[in-house]
């Protein structure tokens, strides 16, 4: 039996995120047909955690088994073949039969575009979400460094949704200029919380309006209260970029 590893990028509108479900267009479900159709085999494809309805990824990884003896380096072909192109494995490789991908996950980098222009684009609307007012990225830059290090992140966790800890570990925070009035909000985790990169995004975006203060984002993460953090931004302004191992 081998294990193999895939880096699979994907435009996520069409779907109702990763995670198998009947009757609903998946990431998970559509390409497990693809290796089905090369390999003739079911396979159950592990990914490095679920992404939401309507959010991309430049590099989700997954990992699954396969008796097939198809040469690795045509893995990544044959299952892009099969594929429409809104989701492309990047590349296919043989690992460790104890390789898995979201157990052995060391640290996530996820990416919210913002377009801070006053009209938008038509283009590139699906890849990130507009704001026409004008934000203080200074300030945002200054707020943006007090996620890093161990928080109860309690306050930026979807309500109704249930996990054993909302204890997580950010391990580097950024807004990043970039040209063409556009924001980057970065952020590198051991996890996230479900909709807790959105809901950040939207407090940091108070920040920027100037609703609040940069310090005030400690009150914020302290109070474990949902209300007194920002909205839930639009799910397709999210990218996860990267899943480390080491």
């Amino acid at each position: 039996m081998r294990n193999i590893k895939l880096i699979i990028e994907y435009y996520g509108k069409s779907y109702n995120g990763w995670q198998k479900q009947p009757n609903k267009l998946n990431i998970q479900g559509t390409i497990e047909k693809a290796i089905e159709r090369i390999t003739g085999e079911e396979v159950d494809l592990i990914a490095s955690g679920r992404t939401d309805a309507g959010v991309h990824a430049i590099g989700q990884v997954a990992n699954f088994k396969t008796n097939s003896n198809l040469p690795i380096e045509k893995f990544a072909i044959a299952i892009n073949a099969n594929l429409k192109k809104d989701i492309v494995i990047k590349s296919a490789e043989e690992v460790n039969e104890r390789f898995h991908s979201r157990l052995n996950c060391k640290k996530k980098t996820y990416r919210y575009v913002i377009n801070n222009s006053k009209y938008g684009t038509a283009i590139y609307h699906d890849l990130e979400t507009h704001v026409p007012m004008k934000l203080n990225i200074e300030k945002m830059k200054q707020a943006i460094k007090y996620f890093e290090g161990e928080h109860d992140f309690k306050a930026f966790k979807a309500s109704g949704t249930s996990s054993k800890s909302s204890v997580r570990t950010i391990y580097k925070a950024e807004v990043i200029e970039k040209k063409d009035n556009r924001i980057w909000i970065e952020l590198t985790g051991n996890g996230f919380l479900y909709n807790m990169i959105r809901i950040i995004a939207g407090t940091l975006i108070d920040v920027g309006l100037e609703k609040i203060e940069p310090e005030e984002i400690t009150k914020i993460i302290e109070s474990k209260k949902r209300e007194n953090a920002g909205k839930t931004m639009p799910p397709h302004g999210l990218f996860l970029v990267e899943v480390n191992y080491e």
